[in-house]
């Protein structure tokens, strides 16, 4: 699902990721681990294609994004689902208008996206919450919002980054268990954080990052 070989990123004279091969399987659900500056936020914009590597061969879903041109990205992001740790909601549009957006810009039909809506919500454990703003919502379920936005269209892998991040001990927990039932359901997820006491809690396999290097264990 997931194979890097070698890969380097470098942005002038600072080498943010150096010689980096790993592989993760279809299914699996995994962290990406390492103090700040480790080359973790670094290592997930490679994988969704926000940046393209220095040298090495990186490989997801099947397509190289080493030599991914820019009209194939929407492909690529019909594989990928992404939660950041700030949400990134749209604050003027509804929990419905937020989560269908992905599919009204591809011209899904409006009872089609209704329904995926109201699907995803369920996942998340916010049923009939789709009209309302983000501002009347906790941190906690708009981080939910937000995962629901990442898997309206039904990806195949689910990136992460320290999603939990802006969260207190209890919400924290309860994301992870979405993520959690999202990746027993087939998705595979990779998560972003540096949350050990979380790490202990789910325990899954660790990619450790140090220095932009990864850590040998």
């Amino acid at each position: 699902m997931i194979r890097l070989y070698n890969v380097h990123k470098q942005y002038g004279q600072h080498v943010a990721l150096r010689d980096i091969s790993f592989t993760v399987s279809k299914g699996e659900f995994c962290y990406i681990t390492g103090p700040s500056g480790a080359g973790k936020t670094t290592m997930l914009k490679l994988l969704y294609g926000a940046i393209q590597p220095s040298a090495g061969q990186l490989q997801v879903a099947g397509m190289n994004l080493s030599l991914l041109k820019k009209s194939q990205l929407p492909i690529l992001r019909q594989q990928i689902g992404i939660v950041f740790q700030d949400f990134k909601l749209i604050p003027t549009r509804t929990v419905g208008e937020n989560i269908g957006l992905a599919l009204e810009v591809i011209g899904t039909p409006r009872a089609l996206i209704e329904r995926r809506v109201q699907a995803v919500l369920n996942i998340v454990g916010l049923p009939g919450r789709d009209h309302l703003y983000p501002a009347y919502l906790s941190g906690g379920e708009q981080q939910r919002v937000a995962i629901a936005r990442a898997i309206i269209n039904d990806p195949s892998i689910l990136l992460a980054d320290e999603p939990t991040g802006n969260l207190d001990g209890a919400m924290a927990v309860a994301v992870m268990d979405i993520l959690q039932k999202i990746n027993l359901r087939g998705t595979t997820v990779l998560v972003a954080t540096h949350d050990a006491a979380l790490m202990k809690r789910f325990p899954y396999r660790c990619i450790r990052f140090r220095n932009g290097q990864l850590e040998k264990r």
